[in-house]
């Protein structure tokens, strides 16, 4: 026997009542394409900013395991050697203590590798990314990001 509460329930609804208009899909839509038109370029904007912090924060620990390099081995290592001399020892270093980082030494936020020059124009090394262009120079996410 069914209950005489659960027979409103199967009444059907009035057709006014059984679903959306298309007016009122088309609102919401137009609704939700203002809001993204919004968000997506703010949210977009600040995805350019992190990556810049990253590589700032990249070049910084890059810095630091040159210094550590310097420390143990008397002096920074050379153009050839590059920086995978933080990760794999010199076959002419008999004063490594590495590895100076513990993975492999990174790309840039954006997929170039860093540059390291010695000696350096502004100082005992450089040591930069080219930014998102991967070109000197720029401006913006395209700027150049060094240690000095």
């Amino acid at each position: 026997m069914r209950n005489a509460g659960s027979n409103a329930a199967l009444r059907r609804l009035p057709q006014a009542e059984q679903g959306f208009t298309l007016l009122e899909l088309l609102v919401v839509m137009v609704i939700i394409g203002l809001l993204a038109g919004y968000v997506g370029p703010k949210y977009f904007s600040q995805v350019g900013k992190s990556e810049i912090k990253v590589a700032k924060a990249q070049i910084d620990a890059l810095d630091k395991a040159l210094g550590q390099y310097w420390l143990d081995t008397g002096h920074y290592p050379s153009m050839e050697l590059g920086l995978a001399a933080l990760v794999t020892r010199p076959a002419s270093e008999a004063k490594w203590d590495g590895p100076y980082l513990k993975k492999d030494v990174p790309l840039d936020p954006w997929g170039f590798p860093y540059v390291f020059r010695l000696p350096g124009e502004h100082g005992e090394y450089d040591l930069l990314s080219y930014g998102k262009d991967g070109k000197p120079g720029g401006a913006g996410e395209a700027a150049d990001i060094t240690n000095w």
